[in-house]
């Protein structure tokens, strides 16, 4: 399956480099093959470009507000949306489930916490996830 994750690829857009690198390893660690950017016009390029399982959308981003990023994404892919955000009210978290998040999560979280949604919102083996990989995997033996 080349160089992609087993659970297929995830797109990570967060700002800031820690919060990046922290998901980045932990959606490594339970098996995606993580893409991740910083600005709401690398998140967008990014989702037209790649085949999305998974996607971890900050709402604070510099370029841009990550709902906006979320509408966007959404009419480009059926990979389920997670806001990570440290947006805490609830008509935030009423207005990322709104732009088609499947989950909310704020930030600081737990590491379980996040393992727990993502498996809620895209558990291993679903439909979405092996369709990617097949993908990834017909484009890898055509090069």
């Amino acid at each position: 399956m080349g160089s992609w994750g087993s659970r297929g690829v995830c797109l990570v857009i967060e700002d800031d480099q820690d919060i990046r690198n922290l998901l980045t390893l932990i959606l490594t660690g339970i098996g995606f093959e993580v893409h991740a950017v910083s600005s709401a016009r690398d998140a967008v390029r990014a989702a037209k470009a790649l085949p999305l399982v998974l996607v971890t959308v900050d709402l604070g981003l510099p370029d841009g507000d990550g709902l906006d990023v979320a509408h966007d994404i959404r009419k480009l892919s059926d990979a389920p949306l997670l806001i990570v955000t440290a947006h805490a009210e609830p008509h935030d978290e009423l207005a990322g489930l709104a732009s088609g998040a499947a989950a909310y999560l704020v930030k600081p979280f737990r590491p379980r916490e996040l393992t727990e949604l993502v498996d809620r919102i895209c558990p291993a083996g679903t439909p979405l996830a092996s369709m990617a990989a097949r993908e990834v995997a017909d484009e890898d033996r055509r090069h």
